[in-house]
Parts: C-alpha cells; sequence; structure tokens
C-alpha cells in the first residue's frame, strides 16, 4: 500500500516539474525583471512579468494594473517563495478590465514590450515604474487554502508495515 502510494506521489511530482507555461504565455523573453529595468534602459524589451496586482485603473481607451512583481513559476504563475520582490511595474492595455474581478492581491502575468517609465507616488515617495505595452493579460485562478487537521490512528498498529 505505501509503495503504491509513493509510486503516485513519483508520479505526480514528475509530471508537476514537467508543466510548462500556459500557450498565451509562451514565448522567448528578456530576463531583466521590473526593478532592473528601471537600472537601465530597457525600451523595446519583449518581457513576461507578473504579480500580485495593487491596483487596477481603468481608462477611457485601455485598463492599467500596477503589480508588485515576483518570480515566475516554470508555467508563468508568480511564485512568491520569500518576501523578496522583483519591484513594481505598470502594464497597460487596450479595453476594459473590471477591477471587481481584477482586484489587488490577485496573481496576474502579462506578456508584452517595456514601453517606457512612469514615475508615481507610493506613500510620499517618488517610484520609478516600467511601463509594458501589454499583449496578453492572465488571470490566475485563486489559489485555494486547505487546512489538514491530523488525527491520531485509532489503530496504533497503523503504519508500521
Amino acid at each position: 500500500m505505501h509503495a503504491r502510494l509513493f509510486a503516485i506521489a513519483a508520479l505526480a511530482a514528475a509530471l508537476a516539474g514537467c508543466a510548462t507555461a500556459v500557450q498565451p504565455l509562451r514565448g522567448s523573453f528578456a530576463t531583466v525583471t521590473p526593478r532592473e529595468a528601471t537600472e537601465q534602459d530597457s525600451t523595446g524589451a519583449l518581457v513576461r512579468w507578473g504579480g500580485r496586482i495593487v491596483r487596477t485603473e481603468p481608462l477611457v481607451d485601455r485598463t492599467c494594473f500596477e503589480v508588485l512583481s515576483t518570480e515566475l513559476g516554470s508555467s508563468g504563475r508568480p511564485y512568491w517563495a520569500d518576501d523578496d520582490t522583483r519591484g513594481r511595474f505598470i502594464a497597460c492595455r487596450q479595453g476594459f478590465y473590471d477591477p471587481a474581478l481584477f482586484t489587488d492581491k490577485r496573481e496576474v502575468t502579462f506578456t508584452g514590450r517595456v514601453d517606457g517609465y512612469e514615475t508615481r507616488k507610493i506613500g510620499d515617495y517618488d517610484y520609478r515604474f516600467p511601463r509594458m505595452a501589454a499583449d496578453v493579460v492572465y488571470l490566475w485562478p485563486v489559489r485555494e487554502r486547505v487546512n489538514v487537521i491530523e488525527r491520531p490512528s485509532p489503530w496504533p498498529w497503523w503504519g508500521r508495515w
């Protein structure tokens, strides 16, 4: 029984290791992070950046997103390994994206070109944002949290095989 469970777990881990980016997020992209893009001129670079939405701003002809960036996993989904972020960025795309759906802290990934820089206030601090003209806006499903409650087995010999 334990061998079968171990084999299933090993297979699941192997398949997860082979995960690739979802179709709209595939391609070759510059490895520059938003933080690095503010330190050097990366205008025109084709990038794939993602993270958590800080603010969604619908404008007359487009919607802009302020995003707290982080590393992306092999699927293109934001990966929160620690509190170290890769800076912030602004991504804008033609059309209306509803702020009721694109709420703060939702995970999102964008692909597009760095088309300039914009300075905005974060509190009293002037922050220089790289701005992306987004080709793709990919909103990830909300991650479900599951609480596992471990209870002692009523049979003391269970699990000793």
